[in-house]
């Protein structure tokens, strides 16, 4: 695959030894329930990235230094596969270095937010860009699904949880949301009053993971994902609410999930890059 922002890295920017932030493709495509083809997210991503200037909101992110792994293999059972990711994020943590994780569907986040929880002393916090709360249990018998992502890490391994954009769930999981202690705005509120910005709780773990789903953004501005729903962020809508829950927190990891590139139309590629530089950015 492509290494992210080809073309305009230095030698010395692209040293392992060094580079703050270790981008993981994981081209995993197992449990989709609506739309496919995000296996070939992480391809279009890097491919996309070329297109990215240096320069982003007055700095450059990509001079403190992005190296690309090799994809994760992501065949046989998918609790093999997650322990694949998470032995790439737990390395990426210990050594000092920032794991950005390109996706494939959203059942990715259950390992890579694992591995670097497992790197860490202190609590991990997960900040979720989302359309839909993936808090269901099973999803068509599948525990690893994209939609039980979260419940699998908020519900059973007691990770905090805040969830922006959310526009799709059903009672099982609004209800769980209350029992969990859930912190949450939905996108109709956040749309139609123009929020940009909600604190997280005054407890809410210092050290950050951002689960950045791309079916959080409008489909107007995110048309290729496997499950679009009207009514969703708007670009510079999500990346402030993000900026705004890292204030006085640390980003420890963070993946960009669902993409499903559609051949012939680049607009949506070249979004998920910019989201992925954008979050190395705010890192």
């Amino acid at each position: 695959m492509t290494p992210f922002l080809q073309g305009e890295l230095t030698a010395a920017e692209s040293d392992p030894a060094t580079a703050r932030f270790r981008v993981i493709p994981v081209p995993l495509e197992r449990t989709v329930s609506y739309g496919a083809g995000t296996e070939a997210g992480p391809a279009a991503i890097l491919a996309a990235s070329e297109e990215l200037e240096r320069l982003w909101r007055g700095a450059q992110p990509c001079a403190a230094g992005i190296v690309t792994e090799d994809p994760v293999p992501c065949e046989g059972p998918l609790p093999e596969v997650m322990e694949r990711i998470a032995a790439r994020t737990r390395a990426a943590v210990a050594a000092g270095r920032i794991p950005v994780v390109l996706g494939g569907e959203h059942s990715l986040s259950y390992g890579a937010v694992r591995g670097v929880a497992a790197a860490l002393k202190d609590p991990v916090g997960i900040v979720q860009i989302d359309a839909h709360a993936d808090l269901r249990v099973a999803y068509q018998g599948e525990r690893h699904s994209h939609a039980s992502v979260m419940q699998l890490l908020a519900a059973e391994d007691g990770i905090a949880l805040a969830q922006f954009g959310v526009r799709a769930l059903c009672a099982e999981e609004a209800a769980l949301r209350d029992v969990l202690g859930v912190t949450f705005r939905d996108a109709e509120d956040l749309v139609s009053g123009a929020v940009r910005a909600v604190d997280l709780p005054a407890d809410f773990p210092e050290q950050v993971y951002v689960s950045f789903d791309v079916d959080g953004l409008d489909p107007s501005v995110m048309p290729a994902t496997g499950t679009p729903v009207p009514g969703g962020l708007g670009f510079w809508q999500a990346i402030h609410l993000v900026e705004h829950a890292l204030k006085g927190r640390r980003l420890v990891g963070c993946d960009v999930v669902e993409l499903a590139p559609r051949p012939g139309s680049a607009v949506s590629d070249f979004t998920a890059a910019q989201v992925t530089y954008a979050l190395m950015g705010l890192a």
